[in-house]
């Protein structure tokens, strides 16, 4: 059923996420932990340019960034979002970790849905604790 919950589109570039469904069902996993509600996930995966205008018209940013995460639930504790990632940024962060794509890719999911489930990454205390929730993140994938 997460399957019909969270979506992956992509925009302005070619690319599929591999294993969609076991991804979902991770995802949905990571939110029932937290004891939020699924309502629906979009995740858009899209090209630098193209989340840099996300960027520049919803948030007044002028830089490039691998991911967006808008909260449009109503209520606490419900899911309800889209999450945009750029491609490039994720490929180009993993060659600089020397990490796989998908490991990044996987990573930067989490830290959005990680967003909405209360965490923050605005000061060097709470990156670590982010960073730590990721790992522990990863740490559930079955595929």
């Amino acid at each position: 059923m997460p399957d019909e919950l969270i979506e992956f589109v992509s925009e302005e570039v070619d690319f599929t996420l591999p294993d969609q469904e076991p991804v979902a069902a991770w995802l949905a996993a990571i939110i029932e932990n937290h004891h939020f509600r699924l309502e629906n996930l979009t995740y858009v995966f899209c090209s630098d340019e193209y989340l840099l205008e996300i960027n520049q018209e919803y948030l007044d940013h002028d830089t490039y960034t691998d991911i967006i995460t808008f909260n449009n639930a109503d209520e606490p504790e419900i899911i309800e979002s889209d999450i945009f990632i750029s491609i490039d940024r994720v490929k180009e962060n993993a060659a600089n970790l020397n990490i796989p794509f998908l490991d990044e890719l996987h990573r930067v999911m989490a830290h959005g849905v990680l967003h909405l489930l209360g965490y923050d990454d605005k000061d060097p205390e709470l990156k670590q604790l982010m960073r730590t929730a990721e790992d522990n993140c990863l740490s559930l994938r079955k595929f």
